[in-house]
């Protein structure tokens, strides 16, 4: 039986078609979830898409941690579900205390939308365990607010831990310390700013790259 990976669809996200054919082109089946529903299905790992969930009023992410669902994917995440956010998916998973940091305006107050290298930092989490560190990656990036930002004692502790899993190669956003991507201590949630789900054919992305970021998490499931 395939895995079964949740996708999170909150008013105003965008990405989430996208999410779910990445899922089945790495081989699992996509298991829509609402917003408002506690229930997802017994998944075995979510994903967090990307979009401007309840329009980023507040402060992005910030509702979206509030909801139903995400109540239970905590609660999950807790029990080492494998948890991927992307961009907006990062900013609520931030919120809901999943991740650390914070995900502040872009360098020079500009939204940018391009595709970019990132230097895989580690290969020591679920959703990258097939990837291989020090290795590089294409994806598309497009964000106004992913200028990744944290206290000097967490920047510490997550470089210490090796708990840095995506850096910019190309420090585009002024993100401290080129960070695109970070994990939990449990390596088993992992946010980034970036879109793996756009990288997984060669019709629609500028690389296959971002696939195996799926793929892992399928493997992760049966290690």
């Amino acid at each position: 039986m395939s895995a079964r990976i949740g996708v999170i669809t909150f008013p105003g996200t965008l990405d989430d078609v996208d999410a779910s054919r990445a899922v089945r082109l790495a081989g699992a089946e996509p298991v829509a979830l609402w917003h408002a529903d506690e229930d997802i299905k017994g998944v075995d790992a979510v994903v967090v898409p990307g979009g401007f969930s309840y329009g980023d009023y507040l402060r992005a992410g910030a509702i979206a941690s509030l909801a139903p669902a995400m109540r239970t994917v905590v609660e999950a995440a807790g029990r080492g579900t494998p948890v991927l956010g992307i961009c907006n998916g990062f900013q609520i998973l931030q919120e809901a205390g999943l991740l650390p940091g914070a995900l502040t305006r872009n360098e020079g107050l500009r939204f940018i939308c391009r595709d970019v290298e990132l230097e895989v930092a580690s290969s020591d989490t679920a959703w990258t365990g097939e990837i291989e560190a020090g290795s590089r990656i294409l994806v598309p990036s497009k964000h106004g607010e992913g200028r990744f930002q944290a206290s000097d004692e967490t920047l510490q502790e997550l470089e210490g831990e090796g708990r840095v899993v995506f850096r910019y190669v190309n420090n585009h956003n002024g993100s401290r310390n080129s960070i695109a991507g970070v994990c939990s201590d449990n390596r088993r949630v992992v946010g980034l700013m970036p879109h793996p789900e756009h990288a997984v054919e060669t019709l629609t992305g500028p690389s296959t790259d971002g696939l195996g970021m799926f793929t892992s998490a399928i493997n992760s499931l049966v290690s």
